[in-house]
C-alpha cells in the first residue's frame, strides 16, 4: 500500500491545485473578467491547446499552477478592446471574490475529504481499533498478529491496562512495551477474547516502526454525524495549520533547518519537512492505516496550503488580497511594480528554504512517528 498512497496523494495533490486554479478561473469567467491562460505547473510549456481566447496547458515544473487575468501582470499592456474586462477595471469587491476563490476551494476539498473518509472508512481519531487486515509477516517471520490469530473485523479494546483505546493510543503504547508480551482484548462475534502479543520493530523506508502487523479501518458514524465531523475537522485543521505555519516559518522553525543542516544537530518528528518528508509519511500512513488514512492526511494537507496561501505577502493570493484592502483604506491603486521586488524576496526565501529541507530529508530524514 506505502508505494500506491504516495501516488495516490500526490495525485491528489495536483488534483487539489486544479481545483484552486478552477475557483479563480470559474469565478473570473462569471464576473466578466478575460482569462487569457489557465496551466498547471510553471517554467517552459510542455503542452497546450487553445480554445476561444484561453490557452490551456502543463508546464513542466509541477510546483503549482495559474490562472493568467489580462491586466493582472503590472508589465502586461492590455489591448483597448480589453481594457474593460482587464483586472485593473473591475470593482474591488470582484477582485477579491476572484482571488479568494481559489484558496477557499481548499477548505472545501478538505470538507469533503474529511466528511468522505469518515462516512466511508470511519473517524481515525476517536473510533475504537477495527482490524480491517492482518499482515502475513514482518520481518521475514510470520507477524505476531497472525501467530496470535487476530482476524479482520476484530475490535481492540483493550491491550495491557489501557482500556478502549484510540488508534493513536494503541500505536503510542506498543511503541513503549517493544519485545513485551501484551494481553490484547478482544471483540469478535459478541465474544471478548484475550489474545497475547509482542510488539516488533520493523524497517520501513530506511526507519524502524513498531508494529503487530495489522492495517486499521474504524466503524462508521451516521451520514449525517459524518458531515459534522468533516466541518469540524476543517476548523480544527485551520487553527493547526495557522500554529505550523507560525512555526515552519517562524524563528524556531528555520533556526532547526539550518542549525540541523550546517551542525550535527538531530531532527525531531515536528521540524520543518519538504515533498520528500511528506512522501515518507504517507508511505508510513498507508502502510498503517490503507487508503482511507492517506485521504485523511490529504485534507489536512489541502487545508495547510490554502492557508498558507491566504498569508498576506505577495506573490500568494493573500498578498493580492491585502493590496485591496490597502487600496479600499487609502482610496487609491497601489502601483503593483512596487512590489514585484517583495514577491522575488519571498519567492527566493522560499526557494532557499524548501532546498534546505529537500537537502535534509535525504541527507538526515525526519524520524517516523511510532
Amino acid at each position: 500500500m506505502s508505494t500506491f498512497g504516495i501516488v495516490l496523494f500526490f495525485v491528489g495533490l495536483l488534483l487539489v491545485i486544479l481545483i484552486h486554479e478552477a475557483g479563480h478561473y470559474a469565478v473570473a469567467r462569471g464576473l466578466g473578467f478575460k482569462v487569457e491562460e489557465y496551466f498547471l505547473g510553471f517554467g517552459p510549456k510542455l503542452w497546450s491547446f487553445r480554445r476561444g481566447e484561453i490557452e490551456y496547458g502543463v508546464k513542466a515544473l509541477p510546483l503549482g499552477g495559474y490562472v493568467k487575468i489580462a491586466g493582472m501582470n503590472p508589465y502586461q499592456e492590455v489591448s483597448p478592446e480589453d481594457l474593460p474586462r482587464a483586472y485593473g477595471s473591475k470593482p474591488r469587491w470582484q477582485r477579491a471574490i476572484v482571488i479568494a476563490a481559489g484558496p477557499f476551494t481548499h477548505f472545501f476539498v478538505g470538507f469533503i475529504l474529511f466528511a468522505g473518509v469518515i462516512a466511508i472508512s470511519g473517524d481515525p481519531e476517536t473510533a475504537v481499533p477495527v482490524v480491517q487486515s492482518v499482515v502475513p509477516t514482518l520481518n521475514g517471520v510470520p507477524s505476531p498478529a497472525a501467530q496470535a490469530g487476530l482476524l479482520p473485523g476484530d475490535v481492540i479494546v483493550g491491550l495491557g491496562d489501557l482500556q478502549n483505546p484510540t488508534r493513536a493510543q494503541l500505536g503510542e503504547y506498543q511503541s513503549k512495551h517493544v519485545g513485551e508480551t501484551i494481553d490484547f482484548t478482544i471483540e469478535r462475534a459478541g465474544r471478548t477474547l484475550t489474545l497475547q502479543m509482542a510488539p516488533v520493530q520493523t524497517m520501513f523506508q530506511g526507519q524502524k516502526i513498531v508494529r503487530i502487523g495489522i492495517v486499521l479501518g474504524p466503524g462508521r458514524p451516521s451520514t449525517w454525524s459524518s458531515i459534522g465531523l468533516g466541518a469540524e475537522r476543517v476548523v480544527r485543521s485551520i487553527g493547526q495549520s495557522v500554529v505550523q505555519i507560525t512555526h515552519v516559518f517562524g524563528p524556531e522553525g528555520v533556526g532547526r533547518v539550518f542549525r540541523a543542516l550546517f551542525t550535527g544537530a538531530p531532527r525531531s518528528p515536528s521540524d520543518p519537512t519538504s515533498v520528500v518528508g511528506v512522501g515518507r509519511a504517507v508511505g508510513q500512513v498507508g502502510e498503517r492505516g490503507g487508503m482511507a488514512s492517506v485521504l485523511y492526511l490529504l485534507a489536512f494537507v489541502a487545508v495547510f496550503i490554502g492557508l498558507l496561501n491566504l498569508m498576506p505577502l505577495p506573490p500568494f493570493d493573500g498578498g493580492h488580497l491585502a493590496v485591496l484592502v490597502i487600496e479600499k483604506v487609502r482610496g487609491s491603486a497601489v502601483d503593483m511594480k512596487k512590489l514585484i521586488p517583495v514577491s522575488v524576496a519571498v519567492m527566493a526565501y522560499l526557494v532557499v528554504f524548501v532546498g534546505a529541507t529537500i537537502v535534509l530529508d535525504i541527507m538526515k530524514p525526519l524520524p517516523l512517528a511510532p
